[in-house]
């Protein structure tokens, strides 16, 4: 389904949760009748309470709390955070709690990756971060590196409107009417600004592929540079093929991805792909300064995206996803400079010439594990080869 841009959005960029939880905290706790978030992950350390504190406050001062969590990526918010909450008078509810692990079922591995909030239909914010410390990154270098948007303008509704199918979907699936919404007369959201962006979602019905294909067109008009920063890369044929293309016409391409190992599993099936890469003319930077999760692009300085979807198969075929493209020269360069100053300060370029001389244990690790990505993804019911 094609991006519906909207004009007149103030869009600011917020770099990681030193950026994004103060101004998360402020606006939650000057709203009036509504918070609604979203999060694969709330955990129970510093930052997680300090935003459950700000959440049981406005519930208790009279504003409608509601939260929905990932019942994987979340596992433990039901037994530390929800009760604290619910007593507070939050409405929260746990998405697919019933996980059971070492299954690879196709539906136990549709998650909620979406990091989502809206307040008082006033202001919204999307991106990449959970609601977790970013000094909360066991056996990595703190802190963690990532990005969100706050909203304000006519691009409020679809994220807004997005929300609620979600909450609504949920009560249905648990067949309870106990957090059930109350619609109020829609309002639609003043101009706030002069940019132009669009609210992409991917689930498994009416929009499965609307985050690639976005991502795809793009790519494929591009003329002059694409700039890729992902946490998780694993793109597809027609994704590696539209990279390779974009080259062939001498657009410059450079993909910034996460050095330090988290799931060792996907980092050495991304490796995989980079002789390749490389060879085709595709620079690749390693983030190694901390841990790496951001999901944003930059493509020919006036398109930009940024979001909660990997460029993996597990975001682009599986988990709900939820990603803003934006359509401004002056936030395109704003995320581009931010980008560039992080690949300066904390980034390693890699050369295929050293790819090219990996021992072949090394070779073998990297083929093994990219091969067994692609069975689980068989496996999960998705025969297409990531």
């Amino acid at each position: 389904m094609a991006a519906r841009f909207l004009p007149g959005n103030r869009l600011t960029l917020l770099n990681s949760g030193a950026e994004y939880f103060p101004a998360l905290i402020r606006a939650i706790d000057e709203a009036t009748h509504e918070v609604h978030l979203e999060s694969y992950i709330f955990e129970d350390d510093v930052t997680g309470r300090e935003v459950a504190d700000a959440m049981a406050r406005a519930a208790r001062r009279g504003v409608t709390v509601r939260v929905l969590v990932d019942g994987f990526g979340a596992r433990e918010f039901a037994d530390r955070l929800q009760p604290r909450l619910v007593a507070a008078g939050v409405q929260a509810m746990v998405y697919r709690p019933d996980i059971a692990r070492f299954q690879l079922r196709r539906h136990r591995l549709r998650r909620l990756h979406r990091k989502l909030v809206v307040i008082d239909g006033d202001i919204a914010f999307v991106g990449g971060i959970n609601v977790i410390d970013d000094l909360n990154t066991p056996h990595q270098v703190p802190p963690r590196y990532d990005y969100a948007v706050r909203v304000e303008g006519p691009l409020l509704t679809p994220i807004q409107e997005a929300m609620h199918r979600l909450w609504e979907l949920v009560l249905w699936a648990k067949l309870t009417r106990r957090y059930r919404l109350t619609r109020a007369p829609r309002k639609e959201p003043p101009a706030r600004g002069e940019q132009t962006a669009a609210f992409l979602v991917r689930d498994n019905i009416r929009h499965r592929r609307d985050i690639e294909e976005a991502y795809l067109e793009a790519i494929a008009t591009a003329q002059e540079d694409i700039l890729l920063a992902n946490a998780y890369f694993l793109p597809g044929r027609r994704f590696r093929k539209a990279l390779h293309d974009a080259v062939r016409r001498k657009v410059r391409v450079v993909i910034l991805l996460q050095g330090r190992v988290e799931y060792r599993l996907l980092h050495y099936a991304t490796q995989a792909l980079y002789s390749k890469l490389l060879t085709a003319g595709i620079r690749i930077f390693e983030y190694r300064r901390s841990f790496l999760h951001a999901k944003v692009a930059v493509i020919d300085r006036h398109w930009a995206t940024v979001g909660s979807s990997n460029i993996d198969p597990f975001s682009l075929l599986l988990a709900r996803e939820a990603n803003i493209v934006v359509r401004d020269g002056n936030f395109a360069d704003e995320l581009r400079n931010s980008l560039q100053g992080a690949m300066q300060s904390g980034a390693h370029e890699l050369h295929a010439e050293s790819w090219k001389r990996l021992r072949w244990p090394s070779r073998l690790l990297r083929w093994a594990s990219y091969n067994l990505v692609r069975v689980l993804v068989g496996i999960a019911g998705y025969g297409r080869k990531p």
